[in-house]
């Protein structure tokens, strides 16, 4: 890959600049390669991954309550299995399905509106009973489900595999991944962005392009673009070695606990309800006695299993749980794809395509003006997301 050596310097000019070195930016980058862009620079503050993306394993699944997500899932899922042969690498999907249990009546109402949506847009999700998720999860127990629902196409994969096979594509087309590198400011005429100020030289651009994750907020400041976008911990911890069955994703709607297979044991995760925002990314074994206690209740064996190890990295969430994904109304020439708020690892693939035609000028393969980050300024309807992990 065409990685800036750490004490060299940026290029001085590039056709498009991509703030940001995860997923979202790896991928932007590899789209924007393949459909004949050139001279793109992606600027990363650390290495390549290091930031969100850099979690062990990663949900893909289309199982959601906006069409929009939905397609946007749908569609990247068939990236994902795709993968080996475009761009070319192996991801470790494993198309284990996803498993979601009710626990209340609202619940099972609303996802069954949800199931009808997915089905009408080809996804082939359906509501079960407490016995058959038993079947499909042993570690279940049945007292409090009132029902489950299942997708078999949905499941897992690593995101750094993503991350680099989408880089090492890009790089081949000519991309720079300037790692190493932070951005400082960016110089602005007009309602255009001239130039990308770093600590190792300035860009001057014909484009920029943020997806900067947790960190986008400050880069929209630069560049005077409003994106509302807070960065919030999430922890997750790994199981000593363990002779696991092969289970679906699982999650327990109501808590957010969530646990799947993960090498040689279970991976175990909870959103906590109380975490402050901030940037603070220290693993801190605690948390885990919220996972416990809810797993005492719908999945018992859990509670007790030794934990080997965890980690904690960021959710960029936004008020409405929905992306932000499109050009900016007041600097013409500043794209983002950002605030995904969980769900950018299963979202990547479309979404660099998206970016990719905003670019290009061509229209995307979905209408993503709700996406917009003035949505939330413009009185514009919001549609927030229901099935948030």
């Amino acid at each position: 890959m065409s990685i800036s050596p750490t004490r060299g310097t940026v290029p001085a000019t590039a056709d498009v600049v991509i703030i940001g070195g995860g997923v979202m930016g790896a991928s932007v980058a590899f789209h924007l390669a393949e459909a004949g862009v050139r001279r793109i620079v992606v600027v990363e503050r650390a290495e390549l991954a290091s930031g969100s993306s850099g979690k062990p394993i990663g949900g893909v699944r289309a199982q959601f309550s906006d069409p929009l997500n939905i397609e946007l899932g749908s569609r990247s899922l068939r990236a994902y299995q795709d993968f080996p042969r475009r761009p070319g690498a192996d991801i470790r999907l494993d198309t284990v399905g996803y498993l979601f249990l009710l626990t209340d009546e609202r619940q099972v109402a609303d996802f069954e509106r949800s199931v009808a949506v997915q089905n009408a847009l080809g996804v082939p999700s359906r509501v079960i009973g407490p016995a058959e998720a038993r079947q499909l999860c042993p570690y279940v127990t049945t007292d409090r489900v009132l029902a489950a629902v299942h997708s078999p196409q949905d499941g897992h994969a690593r995101p750094g595999l993503v991350v680099h096979g989408y880089a090492t594509a890009a790089a081949r087309a000519g991309v720079t991944f300037a790692t190493g590198t932070t951005v400082t400011g960016m110089d602005t005429t007009g309602d255009r962005v001239t130039a990308v100020h770093t600590d190792r030289g300035t860009i001057s651009c014909a484009t920029v392009v943020c997806a900067a994750g947790a960190w986008s907020a400050g880069i929209g400041d630069m560049a005077g673009v409003g994106l509302p976008v807070r960065p919030v911990r999430r922890q997750l911890a790994f199981t000593a070695p363990c002779a696991a069955p092969r289970i679906p994703f699982t999650i327990d709607f109501s808590s957010s606990a969530y646990f799947h297979n993960s090498d040689d044991g279970l991976l175990l995760g909870l959103a906590d309800p109380g975490q402050p925002d901030g940037f603070d990314t220290t693993w801190t074994p605690e948390w885990l006695e919220l996972f416990r206690e809810r797993a005492r209740l719908l999945a018992p064996e859990l509670a007790d299993m030794e934990i080997a190890g965890g980690w904690a990295g960021l959710y960029e969430v936004t008020p409405d749980h929905n992306a932000l994904i499109g050009r900016s109304t007041e600097v013409a020439n500043f794209l983002y794809a950002t605030g995904f708020s969980g769900h950018g690892f299963l979202q990547a693939p479309a979404v660099g395509e998206i970016v990719r035609d905003l670019h290009l000028e061509r229209e995307p393969c979905v209408d993503i003006t709700p996406f917009g980050a003035d949505r939330f300024t413009s009185g514009a309807e919001t549609r927030p997301e229901a099935h948030v992990v």
